[in-house]
């Protein structure tokens, strides 16, 4: 901006025009003079700032509506808004409050589901591993792998989100344990065996209602 006043003070003094100038550095004619105007006025021609938006949190708020999420991911961003009310006696919208999270790098998902699992359930699963480290190519030639889904007949039953950070999907807070699902659904069940003659699918519906 500099360059250009200083440009538009020595044609002005040649006598050429405002649109020449704003031509050459490739910007609006309104910008050549509004720095013109203020350049006679004040002798300046620095670049003013405008107002903007104010925030409504401060950056300690900030840092607050985070470490609220990060307490009970499981909290909505409405609940969060009015736990700061009740702290600070300040209003703000769950919008807001979606902003301050995202900016702490916090973004709503849905937690990963798994089954519940015991001390005796890792121990029996570690031990089968164990015992079938070194087993070869033609031993898992008759190995029947099987597996399931579930198919809800109803409203999905995981709609509920977490507040957690990218790349953490599979942290302890972030996983819902969960072996019961309380509406209709159907259960798919499949098995694949692979032997040294050929390959065969087996497939299998259970009605899970």
């Amino acid at each position: 901006m500099i360059l250009c006043v200083a440009e538009l003070l020595e044609r002005s003094k040649k006598g050429e025009k405002k649109t020449d100038v704003a031509r050459k550095f490739d910007i609006v004619h309104n910008v050549v003079s509004r720095l013109w105007k203020s350049f006679k006025t004040t002798g300046m021609c620095s670049r003013r700032h405008g107002g903007g938006r104010v925030r409504s949190t401060t950056p300690a708020e900030d840092r607050y509506i985070v470490l609220s999420a990060k307490r009970n991911r499981r909290t909505t961003a409405q609940q969060v808004a009015n736990q700061f009310l009740a702290a600070s006696g300040k209003q703000i919208s769950r919008k807001t409050v979606a902003r301050r999270l995202r900016g702490g790098g916090l973004y709503a998902r849905r937690p990963v589901v798994c089954v519940p699992l015991t001390r005796l359930h890792r121990t029996a699963r570690l031990q089968w591993c164990r015992e079938h480290h070194n087993w070869t190519e033609q031993d898992w030639a008759c190995v029947l792998f099987s597996d399931e889904s579930r198919f809800s007949l109803f409203s999905d039953c995981r709609s509920q989100l977490i507040w957690r950070e990218s790349g953490t999907a599979y942290r302890p807070e972030n996983i819902q344990e969960k072996d019961r699902y309380p509406t209709c659904s159907i259960m798919v069940w499949a098995g694949i065996m692979i032997n040294g003659l050929h390959n065969g699918a087996y497939m299998w519906l259970r009605m899970g209602l």
